[in-house]
């Protein structure tokens, strides 16, 4: 989701961007203290929610609306302010919503949960086949790194489906010893350094030491299969390229 916040108050500003991260942190979030750049950003980057304050030095958030929904009709207007005097004009502004300060998590939540005009669903970016050889791609590109086990990573992680993997663990499939450490420390990095390349570094979660796959972000052809046994493309062969994925393919072919 891609959001604008606009407040010339900087600590409301600041509080209602922490708002909107608590509530969604994958949301994109641009915020800007002065209307016209806010204006100027939102017609160069289409966005799918602006919360807009209602009084603003220089531009009132209801002119503000305006100028938006010309450049960007589908927007969703949300109004914030410490008046509720306001509220009409955000009617007659078909705005989705109206939130009175202070900001909470709750009233965003409510007002991103109930949107007037709905979200177009997008595509995730990036997408897996484990069906055959393990193939990873990022808007349709496979996906090249520096190192073989860089690949061999990320096809653990897919399998492993959103669990956090270890240190340990990884390098006991890796390598079947946990003597490779630096070896490790490398292609951890690669990993990362080409998901960050591509903007997508959100995809692979790095936390306390454990990795993981954001499976909420992907596609992928063997996550497909689990919710309803059903692949045209799966003929009993899953990574086939990795011996350690041997276990999981004798599992899905006796499924099918």
């Amino acid at each position: 989701m891609k959001i604008i916040a606009v407040d010339d108050e900087r600590l409301a500003l600041e509080n209602l961007v922490s708002a909107i991260k608590k509530y969604d942190k994958s949301a994109e979030i641009n915020s800007f203290r002065d209307p016209k750049a806010a204006l100027k950003f939102v017609k160069e980057n289409p966005c799918d929610v602006a919360f807009l304050d209602v009084q603003m030095f220089g531009m009132t958030g209801v002119e503000l609306a305006a100028k938006i929904k010309a450049a960007v009709p589908g927007i969703n207007i949300i109004f914030t302010t410490g008046y509720s005097e306001y509220m009409k004009d955000a009617f007659e502004m078909h705005a989705s919503g109206y939130l009175l300060k202070p900001i909470t998590v709750e009233k965003v939540r409510k007002e991103l949960k109930n949107l007037r005009s709905p979200l177009a669903e997008k595509k995730p970016r990036v997408k897996f086949q484990c069906f055959g050889n393990f193939e990873a791609f990022i808007d349709g590109d496979i996906l090249k790194f520096k190192y073989l086990k860089t690949k061999e990573l990320l096809a653990y992680l897919v399998d492993r489906r959103g669990a956090g993997c270890s240190s340990g663990e990884i390098m006991s499939i890796l390598w079947e010893d946990e003597d490779h450490d630096s070896y490790l420390r490398n292609i951890r990095k690669d990993l990362m350094d080409v998901f960050g390349e591509k903007n997508c570094a959100d995809v692979i979660v790095n936390d306390w030491g454990k990795l993981s796959i954001r499976t909420d972000l992907v596609e992928c052809d063997y996550y497909n299969y689990l919710k309803d046994r059903k692949s045209e493309n799966y003929q009993g062969e899953y990574m086939v390229q990795y011996s350690w994925a041997e276990p999981t393919n004798a599992y899905l072919f006796g499924l099918k």
